[in-house]
């Protein structure tokens, strides 16, 4: 799935940019028996239902004419929301110094599955928060801001 991201997200990047907005990332996921194209929009300002809707109108034609997706799909365009999702080096390095809770995919040597504290430090290897917990990110399964 994460060839069809890169190319939808070569695809509109530069037009997202051009109308005024932010590409935040790109997903394609199941939920329940749908597959979903969910490209994230930001802007400094936010994000507000015209927005998304403006976005669709600008991209829908431009994703159909390269149909970099063989199956059916629903094409999604949201914002971030309040607790982001931080998938990307960029993004990560954007929220440096903000709280984050980082999921792991298994139970590390500690026995926590979860951990929650500042980021403080990113690597291609480690994720650090709270300057002394280093989490190796290949065991990592999601890191997410926190709003408070």
């Amino acid at each position: 799935m994460a060839k069809i991201e890169e190319k939808v997200e070569t695809l509109v990047k530069n037009k997202i940019e051009d109308i005024g907005y932010e590409l935040y990332d790109v997903l394609y996921i199941k939920e329940g028996p749908n597959r979903i194209l969910r490209i994230i929009i930001d802007s400094p300002k936010g994000i507000s239902l015209d927005d998304c809707e403006k976005v669709n109108n600008e991209i829908k034609d431009i994703i159909d004419e390269a149909n970099p997706i063989e199956e059916q799909y629903f094409l999604e365009i949201s914002s971030p929301g309040i607790e982001r999702l931080l998938r990307k080096d960029w993004q990560l390095n954007k929220f440096k110094g903000e709280e984050v809770n980082i999921k792991l995919f298994k139970k590390d040597e500690n026995g926590n599955k979860e951990y929650t504290g500042t980021l403080v430090n990113v690597t291609e290897d480690i994720l650090e928060i709270n300057e002394h917990i280093q989490i190796n990110r290949k065991n990592i399964s999601q890191v997410k801001t926190i709003y408070k």
